[in-house]
């Protein structure tokens, strides 16, 4: 019960940051990810501390391998961090939630691609539904939907490089921020000296906003680990719709993005994906618990 309540909660914390985003839309995106690397890598390395386990960031430089991947993947981390708060500051959460919902299924296609996993009739069916629901957007709108498909790919990308680490989620998080710091703080610090960084030029509460984006990272990421060790793969699958499904509602009836019908059939064929493509992952379950 409680991995599951810690789950549910990461999700929902998840699916409601836009709102936190929204709040520093002064502050452009780049400069806020570069305070998100910061902020997250200093509360991580705390929690490390706390749990005695700075060892668990030792595989990740055992090897080149092992380093190109943890390196590989805070890229993938990165761009798909700038994407999103961009996109959610420039009036997008109704696509960066499409990204989302996209992503199991770009798990699935490049578990085929890249891993040689065989996919099952439904899988593929649940890919050509996605499929047309993208192409009905590039028609009915008139548009390539950019920000969802870099956020899915990046996104699913990244998990592919986090099933070759051998480092757990905090550990990875850890690395992968480490590996960016140089960069974050190298900007930040060009930032300041030009008069363009938001520290020490906006407001009290905007500070705080900008300083508390660690945590903000960090929540979620624990409660899901938590949450993960806990409960099933099938019932973890189906919950992490939940973020998604929250920053859609927040998008269409808190900030009244454009919804019109032609996204609305587009999304209607992705979630028909979807349910297949989460009814072939619980039947597969099942006959895996039964033999």
């Amino acid at each position: 019960m409680r991995g599951a309540t810690a789950a549910t909660v990461g999700f929902l914390f998840w699916g409601i940051v836009p709102i936190y985003w929204k709040q520093m839309q002064t502050v452009p995106a780049q400069e806020l990810i570069t305070h998100r690397i910061t902020w997250s890598l200093v509360l991580l390395l705390g929690v490390l501390a706390w749990k005695k386990e700075f060892h668990t960031l030792w595989p990740a430089f055992a090897s080149w391998r092992a380093f190109g991947i943890n390196a590989l993947s805070s890229v993938m981390l990165s761009i798909n961090w700038l994407v999103y708060v961009w996109a959610v500051n420039h009036g997008h959460i109704i696509e960066s939630s499409l990204g989302y919902f996209l992503t199991p299924l770009g798990n699935v296609a490049l578990g085929y691609l890249f891993l040689h996993e065989r996919l099952r009739v439904l899988q593929w069916t649940a890919i050509g539904f996605a499929a047309l629901g993208v192409l009905l957007l590039l028609v009915g709108v008139g548009h390539v939907p950019w920000i969802a498909l870099t956020l899915a790919a990046t996104w699913s990308c990244y998990g592919i490089l986090k099933k070759k680490s051998a480092l757990g989620s905090v550990a990875g998080l850890t690395v992968e921020t480490l590996i960016l710091l140089p960069a974050a703080i190298a900007a930040l610090l060009w930032w300041h000296h030009t008069g363009e960084g938001a520290l020490g030029r906006v407001d009290a509460w905007l500070h705080v906003l900008v300083l508390s984006v660690g945590v903000i990272t960090a929540i979620p990421l624990l409660l899901f680990a938590y949450g993960a060790q806990r409960i099933r793969l099938a019932t973890l699958g189906l919950l992490q719709f939940l973020a998604p499904t929250v920053q859609f509602l927040i998008g269409v009836y808190w900030y009244r993005e454009p919804f019109d019908s032609a996204r609305l059939a587009a999304f209607a064929l992705i979630w028909c994906g979807l349910i297949l493509y989460s009814a072939d992952s619980f039947w597969s379950q099942r006959k895996r618990l039964f033999r």
